[in-house]
């Protein structure tokens, strides 16, 4: 028997990679039969199993042909490649006319259709973009590719997620998985807890979420999913924007962990590294968040999909600031004929990985609550500070929230907020930026649920909550750790991982916060820009908001379709116009906005 078994022994070792091949074979093709069969009993509901297996395979098939024949392939398109560099001087030209009288025609078309509230969020992207020309280190020696190519590709995001059915669907449904994925926290804080848990909402609902996706992210780490993807995302900034590949793999790894994780993916080179680079990397973390606090913000019932697309569309919005604020002024020295290797964990197996997870997301869980504790009171005793000053001058009512109302207004606004809501979101800026973005949001999330509830929208004078088009801004503008807070954990992480950086981190590290929190900003204008809120409002309610208030436009596509009908019933039955709830002021501003043929004004 024990030479039986050495014999088996031997031919498995001998047969070791045909034997994985075979069982791979069988496993594959179970799972394939799982799917025919699953899509075969019901497709619609099979739909999001067969789109992912669709990818896999893309990308399966894709990494095995570039490994194989990634020099084949280049040598096929290299006479594509001379024909571009040789007639680049003219061609580049030609590209960038076309693409500025492409922005302008659907300017054009998009304020007529949509009003002009879209153009003071253009104007505020341009304003962005000149003031970190005019404040940047080396103003003459900015390289306009990674700027350009940045802004391109974050507005391009936004257009397929904002503007486009297929887009909007698939970060909705993404939205609406992550939230479901995320209740599952609940069972173990219910467990822990007791069936009262969601008494003490933040401390035994929000932060079990953070524990819990933290726990799932290490298990990705530990397969080597989340390297792959990072390393796909990263790839397609570096060929795009023309950045280095530490830079581009850290904005993208920005885009899942937090600004003290994503430096740890390219540790090995970070003492190699040139200042701009360095910059990027600083920037790259202060305009994202972790993936872990983002459940943690969308338990408090702000929008999933804004949330998610937000942290998209600032990674390539971090490079393209970072490059502007901070130009490179020297050769990177790792490049991808060097070659670049990401680290991985050091757990040994899936169980190992996830208690690793959830051990480290102790110290997170822990300083968020206590940052918590910390600036809330400190908040009060301002704003008890404040108060009282101000009353020695009859204004009773100064507070932290007041002043920073009225220092981020212009910025606020300038990003396509409404007039009335810029002190309010200008209040939220201030809150993000001197204490962090959880008492930020905390605060968005309140006046989320007031407008939800419908009360009265001015009490005393003072507006209680916002637009929704107001609220889709704040969103983008508040989506990133640009805080002081974080600036000396960035400092202090950075610097225990490349001690011979210290001083650059040190010098670079308040340029990178103010880089990173106009990247949010940037953002934000680009969703005031494409963000489009649809609401099926009754005719005679649109039209007297529009003829009432402010903050609406008045020549949209959908008011002048109300205005034809208002006119088509008002001409032919006046009993009928009375009828259906229209007023004489909604007649007399429509005949302000359009003349009709069929009614006398």
């Amino acid at each position: 028997m024990e030479k039986k078994y050495d014999e088996v022994c031997d031919f498995c070792k001998k047969h070791k990679t045909r034997i994985q091949y075979v069982i791979y074979g069988i496993l594959i093709a179970a799972y394939l039969v799982i799917v025919v069969t699953a899509c075969a009993l019901n497709f619609q509901r099979a739909l999001a199993l067969f789109v992912l297996t669709v990818l896999a395979i893309f990308f399966i098939c894709w990494d095995f042909l570039m490994a194989k024949y990634e020099d084949k392939i280049a040598e096929f398109f290299s006479p594509c490649e001379r024909f571009l560099k040789q007639q680049w001087f003219w061609l580049k030209w030609v590209v960038w006319i076309a693409l500025i009288a492409a922005v302008i025609c659907w300017l054009i078309f998009d304020t007529a259709k949509q009003g002009t509230n879209q153009l003071i969020s253009f104007g505020g992207l341009v304003m962005y973009v000149l003031l970190m020309l005019i404040f940047s280190k080396y103003p003459t020696r900015v390289a306009w590719r990674p700027v350009f190519w940045g802004i391109g590709i974050q507005f391009i995001l936004g257009l397929v997620i904002l503007r486009t059915k297929a887009g909007f669907d698939v970060f909705n449904w993404l939205g609406k998985q992550i939230q479901i994925f995320l209740e599952y926290s609940d069972a173990g804080a219910k467990f822990v807890f007791g069936e009262k848990y969601t008494d003490h909402f933040f401390a035994f609902k929000v932060l079990p979420i953070v524990v819990f996706f933290s726990t799932v992210m290490s298990m990705l780490y530990h397969v080597g999913f989340m390297q792959w993807l990072i390393k796909k995302v990263g790839w397609i900034m570096q060929i795009t924007l023309g950045t280095s590949p530490v830079e581009s793999l850290v904005a993208a790894g920005n885009i899942f962990v937090g600004q003290t994780e994503s430096p740890l993916l390219v540790r090995p080179y970070l003492p190699y590294v040139t200042k701009s680079e360095l910059h990027s990397i600083m920037t790259a973390g202060f305009s994202t968040i972790a993936g872990s606090v983002l459940g943690a913000y969308i338990s408090f019932g702000v929008s999933a999909s804004h949330l998610l697309s937000a942290s998209v569309m600032s990674a390539p919005a971090s490079l393209a600031v970072s490059k502007l604020f901070w130009p490179e002024t020297k050769i990177p020295q790792i490049t991808l004929k060097s070659g670049i290797k990401m680290e991985k964990g050091d757990s040994k197996n899936l169980l190992e990985a996830a208690s690793q997870g959830a051990s480290a997301s102790i110290p997170l869980v822990a300083n968020i609550a206590v940052n918590l504790i910390a600036f809330i009171a400190l908040l009060s005793f301002v704003d008890s500070a404040l108060s009282w000053l101000g009353n020695m001058f009859n204004y009773p009512q100064l507070s932290f929230e007041i002043i920073c109302a009225y220092v981020f207004m212009p910025f606020s606004f300038m990003m396509g907020v409404d007039w009335e809501d810029s002190f309010i979101v200008g209040g939220l800026l201030g809150y993000k930026t001197f204490f962090n973005e959880f008492v930020a949001y905390e605060r968005l999330s309140a006046l989320i649920h007031l407008r939800e509830k419908g009360g009265p929208v001015y009490i005393d004078g003072m507006k209680q909550y916002m637009t929704i088009h107001s609220e889709t801004i704040a969103t983008y503008a508040l989506c990133g750790f640009a805080n002081f807070g974080s600036l000396g954990m960035v400092i202090g992480g950075l610097t225990s991982m490349a001690p011979s950086k210290k001083r650059d981190i040190a010098d670079s590290a308040f340029r990178a916060m103010v880089a990173g929190t106009v990247a949010c900003f940037m953002t934000a204008c680009i969703a005031g820009i494409l963000s489009v809120t649809v609401v099926e409002v009754p005719c005679h309610i649109l039209l007297q908001d529009a003829f009432n208030a402010t903050n609406l436009p008045r020549n949209t596509t959908k008011v002048v379709g109300c205005c034809q009908d208002l006119f088509n019933s008002a001409n032919s039955s006046q009993e009928n116009f009375l009828g259906e709830n229209y007023i004489l002021s909604s007649l007399k501003g429509c005949c302000q906005i359009l003349e009709s043929p069929t009614f006398n004004c």
